[in-house]
């Protein structure tokens, strides 16, 4: 029992919020999570109906950012090859917002979690970014 509680170390989830594209976006600055539990980051803008394509990016420190996810309101999400397993879920149950879940997390999934939506596959709008990073 002690070995196991051992291993549960937290995991720090900052989330940055800021105006963008002339809008606010408020949420709590940090959520603290242990290793083992799950995270949802949420993403919501107050733009058009339009605006209803969702993308979810990750970068990991020293990488780049690749894109997770695409979706939409009431559809199966797109995710791309290395996101495709039971670690992440998204929910998309309108234009405005959505969420991203990052399963059972390990040290590893310490990185930059980005949300950002489009219309009509015009450049992305109403960025949001998450910071996930391990208790040293």
């Amino acid at each position: 029992l002690n070995r196991q509680k051992e291993n549960k170390k937290p995991i720090i989830m900052c989330i940055i919020t800021g105006r963008t594209y002339g809008s606010y976006i408020n949420q709590a600055s940090m959520l603290w999570k242990n290793q083992g539990e799950d995270a949802t980051l949420n993403c919501s803008h107050v733009m058009t109906i339009e605006f209803y394509q969702m993308y979810w990016y990750r970068q990991l420190p020293g990488e780049p950012m690749k894109q997770m996810v695409y979706t939409i309101p009431n559809a199966e999400p797109d995710f791309e090859p290395d996101f495709r397993d039971e670690k992440f879920s998204v929910t998309k149950p309108d234009a405005r917002s959505g969420t991203l879940t990052v399963k059972n997390l390990v040290p590893g999934d310490q990185g930059l979690y980005f949300c950002a939506v489009s219309i009509h596959s015009d450049t992305l709008f109403c960025s949001r970014k998450f910071w996930i990073t391990k208790n040293l």
